[in-house]
């Protein structure tokens, strides 16, 4: 069977000859040409899966080239080829529509990945032949609009998470993922990563904001031994664990502005210099990253490179908050609250209908976490069939009764508030402030922080412990 064609856009005689030798090695079918309208007539007339577009054309805007292109045949997968001093451009052809962006120069193997990858993402083999939608390590996809990973919800809003990380999946662009603390942005992660062609390879997870900015360049680059006080043996980072499958870099805003220059060059170059070492290697690695912040606001406030920024938010994925979720919440905490009961050896099986309406009423600043922690607090401490209003935490009813939405305390509420605390723990009344000022602050915990005066990692340890209840002893 004859390969399927691909349609090369490149002005520049000497990487046209470049790129087509490289495909045609490879065993691709390749058509070439050199500007704008003549590529735009060669793709009317052949139709092709993929396009290989320089957007610095002679007698045109390679991003008007492609908007016309996509308006044509929406599936085709676009991979444009830009200099380093055109990612901001990069970055919006993946905006409008592009599968994928490689900056001059790189490597062969990582142009013919892109290749196979966009063919893939058409439903095409490596080798031209039609596939038959299978993943490339072996599961099949799921139907649009389910759950994806360890997600749980169908939503409007989810499903189109969903779309997101399937049709990102297989690319070897960045993902930059944002939502409220608690809205499984790690789930998302790892999902991208089972669905793409790295899922045969290590997913590395490294949170940025709970590690010491003194030790953060050691855990994501490694180090020798002996190469600072306290290194007593050689570590391998992150990044060189990562080697061959999936980074995912947890509240990256947080990271120190030294170490975002090396990471921008490590994003450049794909080599990492471990700390102490002379020369640096290479590695094969997928960067996805996550905050809860947001980016833009700490790029103009100086605390984020803005070239960085720009380098890294080439596809974003939004979490929406519990809130917003509609009906997912009971589908979550059904769901959770059966795989809890089995866990802990009890009979639930569902909750009254005064406990649907309270959970279905509740804000909940944590998200996610914070109703599995409501769940399991019930299970732990309790036994079904039902989950009654008597087994949900105290803590719990209370903030959801004074306050069922985050928003400002007025005088008359003020007062309500504060007779609703009677009777709390130092302890549960820490952890309400706590969780109002972080929802105050649209779940950025440093931006809580800030306002407590405390650090965030302080904030961040105090969440974990929230989220792990300990089980009381059993007769």
């Amino acid at each position: 069977m004859t390969p399927t064609p691909l349609l090369l856009i490149e002005d520049t005689p000497s990487l046209q000859m470049v790129y087509e030798t490289i495909l045609k090695s490879a065993g691709h079918l390749v058509h070439v040409e050199d500007t704008a309208q003549s590529g735009l007539a060669a793709f009317r007339k052949l139709r092709p899966p993929v396009v290989l577009l320089d957007l610095m054309l002679p007698d045109g805007d390679g991003l008007d080239l492609m908007t016309e292109m996509l308006a044509l045949s929406p599936q085709t997968c676009v991979i444009v080829i830009t200099a380093n001093g055109s990612i901001n451009k990069a970055v919006k052809a993946m905006r409008i529509g592009a599968h994928e962006f490689l900056v001059k120069p790189f490597d062969e193997q990582k142009f013919l990945n892109a290749v196979d990858n966009a063919l893939l993402a058409h439903g095409i083999a490596s080798n031209g032949i039609a596939s038959n939608g299978t993943a490339s390590n072996g599961t099949a996809q799921k139907a649009a609009g389910q759950p994806l990973g360890a997600f749980i919800g169908t939503s409007p809003v989810m499903q189109a998470v969903y779309a997101k990380i399937t049709s990102v999946a297989r690319s070897m662009a960045t993902v930059f993922i944002t939502g409220e603390s608690g809205t499984g942005k790690e789930l998302c992660a790892q999902a991208v990563h089972d669905l793409s062609n790295r899922a045969h390879g290590p997913f590395i997870a490294l949170n940025c904001g709970a590690i010491p900015s003194d030790l953060l360049e050691s855990e994501v680059f490694g180090h020798l031994k002996g190469s600072f006080t306290g290194a007593i043996s050689e570590k391998i980072g992150a990044a060189a664990a990562a080697d061959g499958g999936t980074l995912f870099l947890d509240e990256v805003c947080e990271m120190d502005m030294n170490l975002q220059t090396k990471l921008l060059r490590f994003l450049q170059t794909s080599t990492i210099q471990p700390v102490g070492a002379t020369r640096p290697r290479k590695v094969n690695v997928r960067i996805l990253c996550a905050t809860n912040r947001d980016p833009m606001e700490a790029v103009r406030r100086g605390q984020f490179r803005e070239d960085l920024y720009y380098r890294l938010h080439v596809v974003p994925i939004h979490l929406p908050p519990l809130r917003d979720r509609g009906a997912d919440v009971m589908e979550i905490a059904t769901t959770s609250l059966k795989r809890f009961a089995a866990e802990e050896g009890r009979t639930f099986t569902g909750f009254e209908p005064d406990v649907v309406a309270l959970l279905q009423r509740h804000a909940w600043p944590g998200n996610v976490r914070q109703l599995l922690n409501v769940l399991w607090n019930v299970v732990v401490l309790n036994d079904g069939p039902l989950v009654t209003r008597s087994m949900l935490p105290d803590e719990y009813l209370r903030t959801s009764e004074a306050l069922p939405r985050p928003g400002p305390v007025g005088p008359a509420a003020a007062q309500g508030l504060m007779e609703s605390l009677d009777g709390q723990t130092l302890a549960q009344i820490e952890q309400y402030a706590i969780e109002r000022a972080i929802a105050r602050h649209g779940g950025s915990l440093p931006k809580a922080a800030r306002e407590l005066d405390v650090s965030p990692s302080t904030l961040y340890r105090k969440r974990e412990a929230w989220a792990r209840p300990v089980p009381p002893a059993r007769s």
